[in-house]
């Protein structure tokens, strides 16, 4: 876990520092908040086993890419691709896996850029590479997948009932965003 702890902290100081500079050089700064996780040990396990092989150091590293986690909510649609972008383009850094569900959302309404990187992790006696996975989310697609999430596991799993009412709200609230974006690139060129 250590080294997974490492290569977090390597890829949240990455993305702070791009914050900073973008953050000096135009109006506002892109990245809303960041926030990091390390997946349990208990869900490591499960996902193991669910995906049917057994638990050894071996199959936990060649199969559970997102024991490192990295959410990044932006304030804009534009902002997730932008900080993608320019944090691919980093020599240390090695994309490993893309899922565009902004671009094509999830049968329930979930939208979000999902990235595994590969990083170094710099030892005492060697390099690692380690994945990490990155979420980038607006501000109103992580709202949306919080309360779906909440929802989800507060009623078992029981949201059946509502998948529709919870995609028009995904629905809705992509629809502002993109308003919200045409308001904002009015301003800028005024």
């Amino acid at each position: 876990m250590h080294i997974y702890n490492a290569a977090m902290k390597e890829v949240n100081t990455k993305l702070e520092a791009l914050d900073e500079e973008l953050k000096l050089s135009r109006i506002y700064n892109p990245i809303h908040h960041l926030e990091c996780r390390l997946k349990k040990l208990a869900s490591i396990v499960k996902k193991v086993k669910k995906d049917g092989g057994h638990f050894s150091f071996e199959s936990v590293r060649e199969s559970v890419l997102d024991i490192a986690g990295i959410r990044v909510i932006c304030n804009f649609v534009d902002d997730i691709y932008t900080v993608e972008r320019l944090l691919l383009k980093q020599p240390d850094i090695t994309l490993l896996n893309r899922k565009d569900y902004i671009a094509a959302p999830k049968e329930s309404g979930y939208r979000s850029l999902h990235i595994i990187i590969k990083i170094p992790v710099y030892l005492s006696n060697r390099i690692e590479y380690v994945p990490v996975e990155i979420q980038l989310r607006t501000i109103a697609m992580d709202y949306w997948a919080s309360l779906e999430h909440m929802l989800r596991y507060k009623n078992s799993g029981e949201t059946q009932s509502y998948s529709a009412m919870l995609l028009d709200c995904a629905n809705t609230l992509a629809e502002t965003e993109k308003n919200m974006q045409s308001i904002r690139e009015g301003i800028e060129r005024d």
